[in-house]
């Protein structure tokens, strides 16, 4: 065999093909070659060389085709959340909260402005910080913890999981899982172990099969998990607290991206004597997600590492957007309206799950902006026919980490009046007699 790929460890083996990669000698498509054959070649042993090619799969670099063998992935984008783009169907796939529902920050400008801040100075508003610090609190006590200010949640999650883990190593995401989850994994080049999702939310089956593989950190959505929109109760969250007490240096961080327009109550899965945590809460779903702030909540190493990620002057969050989201937590015409929006997404989920229960479908609102909806048939052939009625509609396969026909759709809802809500009911259910 004459094979370019070199090296004598996963890592270098791993590292070499992605070389040959970036430098053209290997291109989308391109056959690596099988495991046993390179192992021979190299000298080394074959679950060496099947570590690497599971760490170039972890990270999206290469695909295995089963009997077409392992090839050089096309580096095609994935899945995003938002408006899809030069589409005239009707988009219920955006996972977007409602512009009307968001508070106005144009009275709130003013205020913030001040002295500027220049290098070398606190990178946390002092007055953020404050609130912050009894907001958090409030759910984490007595648990030491420092707070940090990350460019919202997928940010803090990749910063994270970045000072904690290396390449190769596993995280545990639940699955499904929210897209942005599943990107920074393979960018990271982690490798990603499942946990599923129930209506309670992660599984202590799952967890524990999770931890025996050897994951380094954990990733949980504590309420609106997205895209199933499950909560955890408050016996899951202690059923998995005791699964961790044994594994007290997995970093643990809690997502808790709906926070203020919950319905649910927050329950933690982080133990009291858990060393390695983070509650992440972003403003993005409440404030907008062009806001960008998140403020993370973690065990003072962790904290400590985070710090050194976010040097003064360079990569902090900006004081004007800091400042801003003060004036508008604080502000009591805002919490009006969060809390307002807060229940206008549940209602409306609630009223659409009721409307597909009249067609027929089994449907159950949970938490979030998004509902999670079964389909007895291919989602993807439900999403063609409901494309021919006019709907764009995210097929669940697109939230797995694992390649599969799912069963289910997410649908963002909240924001149809009344007749169009029976009208993509009533299209849902003509599309699934026809895909069945």
């Amino acid at each position: 065999m004459n094979s370019p790929i070199a090296g004598s460890t996963a890592t270098e083996i791993a590292d070499s093909v992605r070389d040959l990669r970036e430098r053209g000698q290997l291109r989308a498509g391109d056959a690596l070659p099988p495991v046993r054959t390179l192992a021979e070649h190299l000298g080394v042993n074959r679950n060496t060389v099947a570590a690497a090619y599971r760490q170039l799969t972890t990270a999206g670099l290469v695909q295995t085709l089963g009997r077409g063998g392992t090839r050089i992935a096309d580096p095609a984008p994935l899945a995003q959340e938002g408006f899809a783009a030069g589409t005239v169907l009707r988009d219920v796939g955006t996972g977007n909260p409602d512009p009307t529902l968001i508070p106005d920050p144009t009275a709130a400008l003013p205020a913030v402005m001040g002295r500027p801040v220049l290098y070398g100075e606190p990178v946390i508003d002092a007055a953020l910080a404050e609130w912050s610090q009894d907001w958090l609190a409030a759910d984490l006590a007595p648990r030491e913890f420092r707070l940090t200010i990350t460019s919202g949640a997928v940010d803090a999650v990749e910063r994270l999981l970045a000072q904690a883990l290396t390449q190769g190593d596993a995280v545990a995401l639940e699955d499904p899982c929210w897209l942005a989850g599943i990107q920074t994994a393979r960018l990271g080049g982690y490798r990603t172990v499942p946990v599923p999702i129930d209506a309670e939310g992660m599984t202590v089956a799952g967890l524990t099969a999770a931890l025996a593989q050897g994951v380094r950190a954990v990733v949980c959505t504590p309420r609106a998990q997205n895209p199933t929109g499950a909560s955890l109760s408050d016996r899951r969250a202690a059923d998995l607290r005791a699964v961790l007490a044994d594994h007290p240096y997995v970093l643990v961080i809690e997502d808790d991206h709906f926070s203020l327009l919950s319905q649910q109550p927050f329950h933690s899965i982080v133990g009291p004597g858990h060393r390695r945590f983070a509650l992440v809460r972003s403003v993005s779903k409440f404030l907008g997600p062009d806001m960008c702030l998140a403020v993370t909540a973690s065990d003072p190493q962790t904290a400590e590492r985070l710090a050194l990620r976010l040097s003064p002057g360079t990569t902090w969050v900006s004081h004007l957007l800091q400042r801003l989201t003060h004036a508008l937590l604080v502000d009591d015409d805002a919490r009006a309206q969060i809390t307002a929006a807060g229940v206008h997404y549940a209602q409306r989920a609630q009223a659409f799950a009721q409307l597909l229960r009249v067609q027929g479908l089994d449907a159950a609102a949970g938490d979030g902006l998004n509902l999670w909806v079964a389909v007895p048939a291919s989602a993807r052939s439900v999403s063609e026919q409901l494309m021919r009625r006019g709907w764009l509609a995210r097929t669940g396969d697109e939230f797995r980490l694992e390649a599969t026909d799912s069963h289910h759709l997410r649908l963002t809802v909240h924001d149809l009046d009344d007749a169009d809500a029976r009208r993509l009911a009533a299209d849902l259910a003509a599309a699934v007699a026809v895909a069945a």
